[in-house]
C-alpha cells in the first residue's frame, strides 16, 4: 500500500513538473506571437522579438531579441533593438484583459538616430505609434478571452545603460544616454491600450535621444569649429524640435 501511494505521489509530482514547464512555455509564446502580430501595427514597421520566457509562479521573465525597424525612407535596418528586456508580471494577469506588469527592466538598449534637415528617424517613428494611437479603428488591438481589448499598468519602467548610434556607415558615432525611470504607467487610468503604453515609453526614450544626441553633436562641433559640425547640430536641434511639438499636442 505504501508503496502503492508512493508511486501515485510521484506521479503527480511528475504531472505537476510537466504542467509547469508546458504553461510556461504557453505563456511564453503567447507574449511572442502577440508582440511579432501586433507590435508592427503600432509601429508602422518591421517589429520581431525572438522569444520570451514567463514563469507562471513568479510573474518574472524575459523577452529576448526585441527589434523594431525603422520607418520607410531611413538606411538603417533598424531604429532600436533590446537584447534583454526583464519583467516582472503579476502572476496570471497575463491570462487577463488587465496586465500588471510590476517593473520593467531594460540594460543596455541600442538605438540608431538618423537625421534629415526638420526629420528623424525615431521621430518618424513616434509619429506612426501617435497616429496608432489616435486612430479609431481598434479592430487590430489585442484582445482577451472575455472579448475585452488588452490594457496595461506598468508600475515601474527602467532604462538604462543605453546607447545611441548617430548616422550610418563609418561616420556614424556612437555616444551614452542618460538612464530613463517612469512610474504608474496606466494606474490611474485603470489600465491603457499596447500603443498608448509604447507612445507614453516612447515620447520618453525619443526625449533621451534628442538630448544626448544634441549635446554630443555640440561638443564635436564646438571642438571641430567646423560649418558642417554646426550644420550637424542644428539639424538635430531641429528635429528635436519637430518632435517636441509632437509631445505639445499629446498634453
Amino acid at each position: 500500500m505504501k508503496k502503492k501511494l508512493v508511486m501515485i505521489g510521484g506521479g503527480l509530482a511528475a504531472l505537476a513538473i510537466v504542467a509547469f514547464f508546458t504553461l510556461q512555455f504557453f505563456l511564453g509564446s503567447i507574449v511572442t506571437n502577440a508582440v511579432n502580430h501586433f507590435a508592427p501595427r503600432i509601429t508602422g514597421s518591421k517589429v520581431t522579438l525572438a522569444s520570451a520566457s514567463i514563469s507562471p509562479l513568479s510573474g518574472s521573465g524575459t523577452l529576448s531579441g526585441f527589434l523594431v525597424g525603422n520607418p520607410a525612407g531611413w538606411s538603417s535596418d533598424r531604429a532600436f533593438y533590446l537584447g534583454k528586456i526583464h519583467l516582472d508580471v503579476a502572476p496570471f494577469s497575463i491570462l487577463g484583459d488587465h496586465i500588471v506588469i510590476n517593473e520593467i527592466i531594460i540594460d543596455q538598449p541600442e538605438f540608431v538616430y538618423e537625421t534629415k534637415i526638420v526629420a528623424s528617424n525615431i521621430g518618424d517613428l513616434l509619429k506612426n505609434i501617435e497616429n496608432a494611437t489616435g486612430s479609431k479603428d481598434k479592430a487590430g488591438q489585442p484582445t482577451a478571452k472575455n472579448g475585452q481589448p488588452v490594457k496595461f499598468e506598468v508600475k515601474k519602467f527602467t532604462l538604462h545603460n543605453g546607447k545611441v548610434t548617430l548616422g550610418v556607415g563609418p561616420a556614424a558615432l556612437t555616444i551614452p544616454m542618460l538612464p530613463i525611470e517612469l512610474t504608474d504607467l496606466g494606474t490611474k487610468e485603470g489600465g491603457i491600450t499596447p500603443d498608448q503604453l509604447a507612445f507614453a515609453v516612447m515620447k520618453n526614450v525619443t526625449a533621451g535621444i534628442v538630448s544626448a544626441s544634441t549635446k554630443a553633436i555640440g561638443q564635436v562641433g564646438a571642438t571641430a569649429g567646423t560649418a558642417a559640425g554646426a550644420a550637424a547640430g542644428n539639424a538635430v536641434k531641429n528635429a528635436g524640435d519637430a518632435v517636441k511639438g509632437l509631445f505639445d499636442k499629446k498634453k
